[in-house]
C-alpha cells in the first residue's frame, strides 16, 4: 500500500511539474519590443553547445536534485514510471548521492567541476575561432546553465537563427535525443521561436577523426606509446540498440576510422564500453572486464582514450584514470595511462569550428 501511494504521489507530482513548466496558450515568453521587420543582413545567429551537466558541488546535498533530474529523464531511463519512481525515490536517491559525491570529490579542483569549466573553455575558444558574427553559448542538459533560460536569453539578445551542437560525437537517444527534447520544450515556451538546426552527430566527421588521431599521436610523442590502445565509450543498455538506437554502430565506426588513421591493426586497438549500472545487460565488452583481461594477457602499458567525451569529466578522470587504473594494476598489469579528451585544444576547436561552419551555411540572406 505504501509503495502504491508513493507511486501515486510521485506521478501526481511529476504531472504537476509538467503542467507548471509547459506554457499555457496565453503565457508564452518573448520581448514585447522585439523588432518584427529585422533586415536579413542583421539577423543574429547563435551556436548553442549542450553538454550533460554537473552538480553545483561535490556534496550529497548538491547531487540529490541533480541526480533526480537526470534519472527522471525518460530518454535515460525508459522503465515505466509506476515501477521506476519507488526505486528512484525510495532507494537510489537515498544511497547514490553520497557515493557520487565521493567520486566527484576526487576530481573537483580549484576551478570547480572539470566538465563545467572545460566546457566553458571550449565555448570561449570556439567563440574566438568563429568570430563576432556568430554568438556561442553553453548550456547543460541537467543542472545549470539550463537549456530553456539560455535559449530565452539568446532570443532576448536578438538571436533569430540557432544551431544546436550537443557535445556528444555519437548519437544516442539517451544523450543527443534528450538534448533535442529539452530544446523542443524550450521552443514551446517562446512566442516567436528562432529558426532552428541541430547537429545530430559527428562520429565520422573527417575533421573530428583527424583531431582525435593528432591528439593521441601528440600524447605518444611526449610519453611514449603503450602496448595497446583501448578506446572506452560510455555504455547504454543493449535493449536500446535493439530498439533502434544507432549509438553502438557509431562508436564502432569511430573506432574503425581512428584505427585506420593511426595505422593500427585490430590487435593493437581495442574497443570497450564503460559506466554500466543496474542488472540489465549493457553494451559489451565492458571496460573494467577488458582492462583486467588485458592485464592477465601480459599487457604492461595500456593507453586508454575516450572518444565519446568532448571534455574530461567524472567518467574519464575518476572512472578511467583512477578506478580502472587500479583494476588494471590489481589484475597484474603495469601502468594504465589515460590520454586526455580533446577539451579546448587546438585540434578540437578547429575541427568543431569547421563542422559548425558547414551546418551554418545555406541560411538564406
Amino acid at each position: 500500500m505504501r509503495a502504491a501511494r508513493a507511486v501515486l504521489v510521485a506521478d501526481c507530482t511529476a504531472s504537476s511539474v509538467a503542467r507548471a513548466t509547459m506554457p499555457s496558450r496565453n503565457h508564452y515568453t518573448g520581448p514585447a519590443d522585439h523588432p518584427r521587420d529585422t533586415p536579413a543582413a542583421s539577423v543574429q545567429t547563435a551556436v548553442l553547445l549542450v553538454n550533460l551537466g554537473t552538480p553545483a558541488a561535490p556534496t550529497a546535498k548538491a547531487l540529490r536534485p541533480w541526480l533526480a533530474e537526470f534519472l527522471s529523464d525518460r530518454r535515460v531511463i525508459d522503465t515505466p514510471r509506476w515501477l521506476w519512481w519507488p526505486i528512484l525515490h525510495g532507494v537510489i536517491l537515498r544511497l547514490r548521492p553520497r557515493r557520487s559525491a565521493y567520486a566527484y570529490g576526487r576530481i573537483w579542483d580549484a576551478q570547480g567541476s572539470p566538465l563545467r569549466w572545460r566546457s566553458e573553455a571550449l565555448a570561449r575558444a570556439l567563440q574566438a575561432e568563429l568570430g563576432a558574427d556568430v554568438r556561442v553559448a553553453l548550456a547543460m542538459r541537467y543542472g545549470e546553465p539550463a537549456v530553456a533560460p539560455t535559449i530565452a536569453q539568446l532570443v532576448r539578445e536578438g538571436v533569430r537563427r540557432l544551431l544546436v551542437l550537443p557535445l556528444y560525437p555519437q548519437y544516442s537517444a539517451t544523450s543527443t535525443g534528450s538534448v533535442i527534447d529539452a530544446v523542443a520544450d524550450a521552443m514551446k515556451a517562446l512566442r516567436w521561436p528562432p529558426e532552428l538546426r541541430f547537429v545530430n552527430d559527428y562520429h565520422d566527421d573527417p575533421g573530428h577523426i583527424e583531431a582525435l588521431a593528432a591528439s593521441i599521436e601528440r600524447w605518444w610523442a611526449e610519453h611514449g606509446r603503450g602496448d595497446k590502445l583501448l578506446l572506452s565509450f560510455h555504455g547504454i543498455p543493449e535493449r536500446y540498440v535493439r530498439l533502434g538506437d544507432p549509438y553502438a554502430e557509431q562508436c564502432r565506426s569511430t573506432a574503425r576510422l581512428l584505427r585506420e588513421r593511426l595505422r593500427l591493426d585490430e590487435s593493437q586497438l581495442v574497443l570497450s564500453f564503460q559506466s554500466r549500472v543496474g542488472r540489465e545487460v549493457w553494451l559489451s565488452p565492458y571496460t573494467d572486464a577488458t582492462v583486467r583481461r588485458l592485464a592477465g594477457e601480459g599487457v604492461r602499458r595500456l593507453d586508454v582514450a575516450c572518444p565519446g567525451f568532448a571534455v574530461d569529466c567524472l567518467e574519464t578522470l575518476e572512472e578511467i584514470a583512477m578506478q580502472n587504473r587500479d583494476f588494471f594494476a590489481a589484475a597484474g598489469g603495469g601502468e594504465l595511462r589515460y590520454i586526455p579528451a580533446l577539451n579546448d585544444g587546438t585540434e578540437q576547436v578547429r575541427s568543431l569550428a569547421m563542422l559548425l561552419q558547414r551546418h551554418l551555411a545555406g541560411w538564406p540572406v
